[in-house]
């Protein structure tokens, strides 16, 4: 029973963390806080939609699973009816999780060591700084010109997504342990006599 109870107050933690990874991933379209009058001039890994497939989409299977959990952990009044399906439900979702949450993560990460796209003048849209420069030196940031504040409005929300990515994978990870470690040693157990 207290397996479930886990399962069930992760599944409620992941919701929450979901929407906020999709809500990062939809204000990187919007740089600056301004509509952008070509999509080409966007940032790259915006379109890798890391906040809205990783972060998002992928980390409801887990948390709709687990929350449903507490409803399929027995059956016809018997806790063990089932249990060994619902354990192995549990390490499917939760490494559906796991990878969706690392796939934001990697995502977060190749984009702030990247940098923004901006206008740099004379025309052209390009990534101004290499190898992440620009977060040691913040006088790099007036190279871009345009949108006006791209810089800390990219490096806040892919951090922002790192940092939730991040909580979903170890949420998802300890989960994807647990139901792991519980169908071994369920198997290790002696029989009572």
């Amino acid at each position: 029973m207290y397996h479930v109870n886990y399962a069930w107050c992760l599944g409620g933690s992941l919701i929450p963390l979901a929407v906020l990874g999709t809500l990062t991933n939809i204000l990187l379209f919007f740089p600056g806080a301004e509509v952008m009058d070509n999509n080409v001039n966007l940032t790259e890994e915006v379109w890798y939609f890391g906040g809205i497939l990783g972060c998002g989409v992928l980390m409801i299977f887990p948390a709709v699973s687990l929350l449903n959990l507490k409803n399929t952990a027995g059956c016809g009044g018997q806790e063990d009816c089932g249990k060994k399906f619902t354990m192995f439900n549990s390490i499917i979702v939760s490494g559906i999780g796991l990878v969706g949450a690392l796939y934001a993560f990697i995502i977060s990460v190749v984009a702030i060591n990247r940098g923004p796209k901006c206008f740099v003048g004379n025309d052209t849209w390009e990534y101004p700084f290499h190898d992440g420069n620009y977060l040691k030196d913040r006088d790099l940031w007036s190279n871009c010109k345009e949108p006006i504040h791209i810089v800390p409005w990219n490096l806040t929300l892919f951090s922002i997504q790192l940092i939730i990515s991040s909580f979903q994978m170890l949420l998802c990870g300890i989960q994807l342990v647990k139901s792991i470690l519980e169908i071994i040693c369920e198997e290790c157990q002696c029989p009572e006599t």
